[in-house]
């Protein structure tokens, strides 16, 4: 019981330096796939190159790092800023894989609709997520008739690095990533529900990237955020890069088809989309996937949430109160979003590993240690194309 107490009490302190010094732990110094000088795809990123790009939606991660084996943690991702319950945005969801924990699911696809921040964080955090969510809704001014919530809460399995079984995420984290998020730049790498996260054997983490169509072409921002946490052979921007790095776990990973794992990709847009149409933009959020090298393995958790922010498809009471108009922007003008989010995917993961740094646990009383990507190396395979 004492050293449970201790260690709860060591995650506190961790949660509260986490908060306040998050830059100096998430590898500001490390470069994006844009500082290597490699603009993935056709489209022009947002001025953030974020998912807070579009307008309106706001970040918040709490970083969990105690003693030998505690690195996991929480991402909230806000819609808007506004009353999330009352003025609910349409959404859709695209699995491609369904080996994975992702709360509210159903009532996305039955509704085509979210009223919560959308959560990430571990496997076995998911209800402390949904505690968290709840906590936050009910006590917002003007909930006090409310009966039902659909808490969406995803995850990936960061039991590689983090004594999951602990389950040190608690509902005040997730309470304080939500009160703590804001518009601008957000944290990418080992930080928030990326602290302990793998992807194609090297450090992963969260990540994210956008694209602003020209006017010619409705002018809307795709921006979108990934909690990365898969296998696979990674290629960065068409180049091959984890054969010719050589790395003996890559190629035990890929030899012994031990390429599972999960992603959590969260997509935000200001196209003022049906919920049907951002259920196909989320379906094309998995060709980004698929360039970076993904095999979407069976024990693989492959999700994408689409929303939009747009006020013309918001859902407010007045408008769910009887038969409404609402703007549907047409199926003929979508190729354009579907590349948007493809490129805005595939950077978002890029950047999640580039960002992340070398993380060092002790699980089942063996050290781990996952290495960063090794940026030096990368620059010389992106420089052979």
């Amino acid at each position: 019981m004492i050293r449970r107490t201790l260690m709860l009490s060591a995650v506190v302190l961790a949660t509260t330096l986490a908060v306040s010094s998050v830059a100096a732990q998430s590898g500001e110094a490390r470069p994006t796939i844009r500082d290597l000088g490699r603009t993935p795809g056709v489209l022009s990123p947002g001025p953030l190159n974020a998912i807070t790009d579009v307008a309106g939606v706001r970040v918040g991660q709490v970083s969990l790092r105690a003693g030998d084996s505690i690195r996991t943690g929480v991402t909230a991702i806000l819609p808007h800023g506004g009353d999330l319950f009352r003025d609910k945005v349409p959404a859709g969801l695209s699995v491609a894989n369904g080996f994975g924990k992702l709360a509210g699911a159903t009532q996305i696809r039955e509704l085509g609709e979210i009223e919560t921040p959308i959560v990430l964080t571990n496997t076995l955090s998911v209800a402390r997520g949904i505690d968290g969510v709840l906590d936050w809704t009910l006590k917002q001014p003007g909930h006090e008739d409310i009966r039902s919530v659909n808490a969406v809460v995803g995850e990936t399995n960061d039991g590689g690095l983090n004594d999951i079984r602990a389950r040190v995420v608690t509902a005040a984290d997730v309470v304080r990533a939500i009160e703590t998020a804001t518009p601008g730049p957000v944290e990418q790498g080992a930080v928030g529900a990326g602290t302990g996260t793998i992807a194609f054997g090297f450090k992963g983490g969260i990540g994210t990237s956008s694209r602003k169509l020209p006017a010619s072409l409705g002018g809307f921002t795709v921006g979108v955020l990934v909690q990365s946490n898969f296998g696979g052979v990674l290629s960065m921007d068409g180049t091959p890069v984890g054969v010719p790095l050589g790395r003996y776990f890559l190629r035990q990973e890929v030899e012994a088809e031990r390429a599972d794992g999960s992603i959590m990709i969260v997509v935000a847009t200001d196209a003022p989309l049906s919920d049907r149409n951002l259920e196909r933009l989320a379906d094309r959020a998995f060709a980004g996937l698929a360039r970076t090298g993904a095999v979407f393995s069976n024990g693989s958790g492959d999700y994408a949430i689409a929303f939009s922010t747009a006020d013309d498809v918001r859902r407010t009471p007045a408008r769910r109160g009887g038969a409404m108009t609402v703007a549907d922007w047409p199926n003929d003008r979508m190729s354009p979003l579907f590349v948007a989010v493809a490129e805005a995917t595939e950077e978002a993961i890029l950047n999640s590993l580039l960002k992340a740094e070398t993380t060092t646990s002790v699980i089942d009383g063996q050290t781990v240690t996952v290495e960063a990507l090794d940026v030096e190396a990368v620059k010389g395979l992106l420089a052979v194309r």
